[in-house]
């Protein structure tokens, strides 16, 4: 039965399902189960009046665990609800000035309607700065740096309200981290911000604040991934690669072979404006590749190498996050070059935890090229109840890249676990061995 042959009513309910569908799917991308709370809250806090308008501490923190701002940083821009000014602003600036040929004498920093900030590089003259602003707009996540997951600038506004009264709040603000991916909600008032003087013996508040909750969705940043998973075995001899065109192969006529005259050619690691990558030839097109390698197998332990390789010529990844879901992740013993963190958003559920590189060691993954690539090894204590390494037991269920989810081999291509009369002759073997050159020694 065709969609033709049923009746108004029934076609009517179907396609009521398929726009509820529609709406819905962009926001339920947002959540993310590994970090359900996680999101980017920018904060106004009024802190004075002025003749015409106010001057308002414009906060951003970054609650998310394992998702940062890279290079070249934050994007944020909203709309006036009347005919508002941008007089100065410290530790950040706006993109455009537009036209404000209208005032004289005192022109402002900006008279756009829909005006667009970004952070002040680092360096900038003491006078200019203002706390936590001025590193490129480059802000750290949550769980691995608390101190560099905040961003501030001052602003301050003119032909605005000078009372809660007449203030009318900014609206339609627009948060890029640095791509697309990010929404905004309204801007909403809540309770006045409570600061403490630096002797904490007294307390001071904002005259006015609100807030703005912006979250994150890898369906809006991009139709593809940006990272795959590639796995391997001491127990076996296959490797699975990364699935064929994982993050698309759209860039596939526009690579650079490895090795050849143009990867090693002056300028090839210059960003450009629009970020658009430039990879290295794959097969998957990846612009990031973790590789998983379950290396050796103890009585009480077994060790997994994990390897993470850039194949973009034109970026850099500061600060990265490698987050990985395995049921034995409870147990880790030693993580020998990267820093990790355990993820416990479900108190019940102890099987996620985040990579993260040490700082001032491997906490930046160059380009693509011999620098291009960082690597650890990771000691995990067995559980003889759950503990195996049939069915793929020993890969993990879900790997992330900076935030964004990427994109595992199927099941079905995992190495997989000779049969027990394969294994045991080859450990004899590997035993009998030794002991009959020890045995001619003597």
């Amino acid at each position: 039965m065709g969609f033709s042959s049923l009746s108004f009513l029934e076609k009517k309910f179907i396609c009521g399902l398929v726009v509820v569908f529609l709406i819905m799917l962009p926001n339920a991308a947002a959540y993310d189960p590994l970090d359900p709370t996680g999101n980017i809250t920018i904060k106004w806090d009024v802190v004075s009046w002025t003749a015409d308008g106010y001057v308002a501490a414009v906060t951003m923190s970054n609650f998310q665990m394992y998702r940062s701002i890279v290079s070249p940083g934050w994007t944020l821009g909203w709309q006036w609800a009347k005919k508002e000014v941008i007089w100065s602003m410290v530790g950040a600036q706006t993109t455009e000035q537009g036209d404000c040929s209208k005032f004289k004498g005192n022109v402002p920093h900006c008279c756009m309607r829909k005006p667009i900030v970004v952070d002040l590089l680092p360096g900038v003259p003491y006078n200019q700065q203002f706390s936590n602003c001025c590193r490129g707009g480059i802000v750290s996540a949550w769980g691995q740096d608390p101190a560099g997951s905040v961003s501030a600038f001052q602003v301050s506004v003119g032909l605005a309200g000078t009372s809660n009264k007449t203030v009318k709040l900014p609206m339609n603000f627009t948060l890029l981290g640095p791509g697309l991916g990010y929404t905004c909600g309204p801007a909403k008032i809540v309770p006045s911000t409570v600061y403490l003087t630096p002797d904490h013996r007294r307390k001071t508040q904002a005259l006015m604040t609100w807030n703005v909750t912006c979250t994150y969705s890898q369906f809006l940043a991009s139709r593809n991934p940006s990272c795959c998973v590639s796995f391997s075995s001491f127990y076996n001899q296959t490797i699975t690669p990364c699935p064929k065109c994982a993050c698309g192969c759209q860039n596939k006529n526009n690579c650079v072979v490895s090795d050849s005259k143009q990867s090693h050619k002056a300028g090839i690691n210059t960003p450009r404006k629009d970020n658009a990558p430039l990879l290295q030839c794959t097969h998957h097109m990846c612009p990031i590749r973790v590789h998983w390698h379950v290396k050796l197998n103890y009585k009480d332990y077994w060790r997994v190498k994990i390897a993470i390789t850039n194949f973009n010529y034109r970026m850099n990844y500061t600060q990265w996050t490698l987050v990985a879901q395995h049921p034995n992740l409870n147990s880790v013993t030693q993580v020998f070059s990267f820093d990790y963190k355990p993820l416990v958003p479900y108190e019940a559920i102890n099987d996620t935890g985040m990579f993260f590189g040490m700082k001032f060691y491997n906490d930046l993954l160059m380009e693509a090229g011999p620098q291009g690539n960082v690597q650890s090894e990771v000691l995990l204590r067995k559980n003889k109840d759950t503990f195996t390494f049939k069915h793929g037991w020993a890969f993990p269920r879900k790997v992330y890249f900076n935030g964004d989810e990427c994109l595992l081999p199927p099941p079905d291509t995992y190495p997989f676990l000779p049969s027990s009369a394969r294994v045991h002759r080859g450990v004899i073997s590997k035993m009998v061995v030794p002991a009959l050159l020890f045995l001619l020694i003597i």
